[in-house]
């Protein structure tokens, strides 16, 4: 397994960023996606493209893995696995279909899905987020 290690918000990394991860709430559940290809739960996220910064990448993931249209997005601290990532919160306010994607379904949680893609990252995610916000 791979090893997650948590950072504190620095300006400076900000220009390192690959990846975003974004813990989710729409009334007052929490958001997780499924991927076609797996039979777990995932945190919505992924790579930040070229040209995007971290904000505009959790955008776009977040639309692509959810069907999120409105959202209000807050840092809350950087990771790295092998390279850095923003971890933020997603507070969604407005949820259409899913686009055409590889994520296969969207689920609202009252708490953490047993059935995770990456057990150990995602619970850390997860509660790193939740402890940030006191939810």
């Amino acid at each position: 397994m791979f090893q997650v290690n948590i950072h504190e918000l620095d300006e400076s990394k900000l220009s390192e960023l690959t990846r975003v991860v974004c813990v989710s709430r729409y009334k007052n559940k929490w958001v997780f996606s499924k991927h076609k290809e797996r039979s777990t739960w995932e945190i919505p996220g992924g790579h930040i493209e070229e040209g995007e910064d971290w904000t505009q990448a959790a955008t776009r993931e977040l639309y692509e893995e959810t069907g999120a249209t409105k959202v209000k997005l807050e840092s809350i601290c950087l990771y790295s696995i092998s390279t850095y990532g923003m971890l933020c919160y997603a507070e969604i306010e407005q949820l259409q279909a899913l686009p055409e994607s590889e994520i296969e379904n969207v689920a609202l949680f009252d708490d953490l899905p047993q059935e995770l893609t990456y057990p150990e990252a995602h619970t850390l995610f997860f509660n790193t987020v939740k402890e940030h916000k006191k939810l």
